[in-house]
């Protein structure tokens, strides 16, 4: 095991801007610090200004053209192709993800592969993209086909940066556009890297990538008059903030907002071992930091202390400490605002009278007061209007409600402001299809939850404030192209 002052010895990366088909430098650059000490410098990444924000733009707009009029399938074939140099170097993107975001090398690995995933799965919907309906005369013979939209700007998240990435990127390429990518600027360092080996396989200015402040380069990537869309995945607070820059510029946007998603477990429910650590990584999996995590489980009473005993099993097994070193199995929350935050939920319902059990060990040798560490925890039978339960954690706390009546534990679910996943858990398909339809959410799972079940061929999306706009299938690239009709006479 390497103890955290070796780990600290690393060395720094640094990464610049990739437009129009060149490295570019910056006289500014962002410090990147890993959140599992706060002190060790990951690496710099390029701070651009905002003129070199508006040449990315620039590039990518005087390369669709071109981009544009090759063929889906032409397209399809350089995307795949592009993928060349990724596997090489998934383990150092692997260590350099989980240096600068703070989850276990594992997941960071796994990033890097849905990335690529994503990518080959749009690439087999290159025949729906110039897939033209006719329809039939009289009074006219008019045929409907897809035309690309121009430059797109994709803005990332932190957490899982380039599988996120990849849910928006490929099919904007695919369907003809050109593309700025905004990396995370507390975590831009893998994105970055991995933006830049694919970017390097295509046309130059087909794909760029722009890291700095959204202070410094946010308008530029939202409000110049040739981008034609944005794709942002964060909180609602900031797709709010998009939203109403890109209303300055009538540009479109696509919002993956985040949830507050429910887990309903009924009566009938398997809760064998599998089960039970399908509940627990679909909670727990990066520190709690996925947005399609379960935020609220709601049991059936009849199995409620069986479900809180086999989650308190899985949560004492959790050993804390930096991602890299062996034997940790749960890293530090990204940020210290994130785990000031978590605490304050906890707290408060705490002072409530709600029984908050903690778990969790360090793992041999890590000293966890140094970084964002924070034990994972269940917040037992709280009240429903407790924050803990009506906002979203982001973090490792899961509160646990009893219900006793299906009707109105649907109801409870759907009492939210989100409605990005759920969950179903029964031995009754047919009843978890009745449950599933009454549910307000983009995606219910059944007898699983989280992002290893999501079935990546469907769109993925959520209702109210959890966004709008769908990602992934033939949905998803329809997102970054519009209709065409032109009618003939009869």
């Amino acid at each position: 095991m390497a103890p955290l002052d070796q780990l600290a010895q690393l060395p720094e990366i640094r990464t610049g801007l990739y437009i129009d088909g060149e490295t570019h430098e910056t006289r500014q650059t962002l410090r990147v610090v890993d959140p599992a000490d706060r002190e060790s410098v990951v690496g710099l990444a390029a701070a651009a200004d905002a003129a070199q924000a508006t040449a990315a733009v620039a590039a990518a707009h005087r390369a669709f053209p071109a981009w544009a009029a090759r063929s889906a399938r032409e397209r399809a074939e350089l995307l795949t192709a592009a993928l060349a140099p990724l596997e090489a170097d998934r383990p150092a993107t692997a260590e350099i993800l989980t240096r600068e975001n703070g989850k276990i090398r594992m997941e960071s690995f796994v990033d890097s592969l849905v990335f690529e995933h994503r990518f080959r799965l749009a690439a087999d919907l290159a025949e729906e993209v110039e897939r033209v309906t006719t329809l039939p005369a009289p009074p006219y013979r008019t045929e409907v086909s897809y035309l690309p939209l121009g430059v797109v700007t994709i803005i990332v998240p932190f957490n899982w940066p380039l599988a996120i990435l990849a849910a928006a990127l490929p099919q904007a390429l695919l369907a003809g556009n050109t593309v700025v990518v905004k990396p995370p600027p507390t975590a831009p360092l893998a994105t970055t890297r991995t933006v830049e080996m694919v970017a390097r396989a295509l046309p130059p200015g087909v794909l760029n990538v722009v890291t700095g402040t959204d202070a410094e380069i946010g308008a530029p990537l939202i409000q110049d008059d040739r981008v034609k869309k944005v794709c942002f995945t964060g909180s609602s607070l900031g797709g709010r903030r998009i939203m109403a820059m890109a209303a300055e510029s009538l540009t479109r946007v696509a919002l993956e907002l985040g949830g507050n998603d429910p887990a309903l477990v009924l009566a009938d429910a398997d809760l064998g071992p599998e089960a039970m650590r399908r509940l627990f990584t679909g909670t727990f999996d990066s520190t709690g930091q996925i947005c399609m995590a379960t935020k609220r489980l709601y049991v059936h009473r009849s199995r409620y202390e069986e479900v809180v005993e086999g989650l308190s099993a899985q949560l004492a097994e959790v050993r804390l400490g930096h991602g890299l070193a062996e034997g940790v199995t749960m890293g530090p929350l990204h940020s210290a605002a994130q785990r000031a935050y978590v605490r304050e939920l906890l707290d408060e319902v705490r002072a409530a009278g709600a029984e908050v059990r903690e778990f969790g060990e360090a793992a041999d040798g890590q000293e966890l007061s140094r970084g964002t560490f924070l034990r994972p925890s269940l917040v037992l039978d709280p009240a429903d209007d407790a924050r803990v339960v009506v906002e979203e954690q982001f973090g490792p706390t899961l509160p646990v409600l009893p219900f006793d009546d299906e009707d109105e534990v649907i109801g409870r679910a759907n009492d939210t402001w989100s409605g990005l996943c759920s969950s179903v858990w029964t031995q009754d398909l047919d009843r978890a299809a009745a449950v599933a339809a009454r549910l307000r959410t983009g995606y219910t799972f059944v007898n699983a939850h989280g992002a290893a079940h999501l079935d990546e061929r469907a769109p993925f999306g959520g209702f109210d404030h959890s966004g709008m706009g769908r990602e992934m299938g033939v949905e998803g690239v329809r997102e970054f192209m519009d209709t065409h009709a032109v009618g003939f006479p009869a």
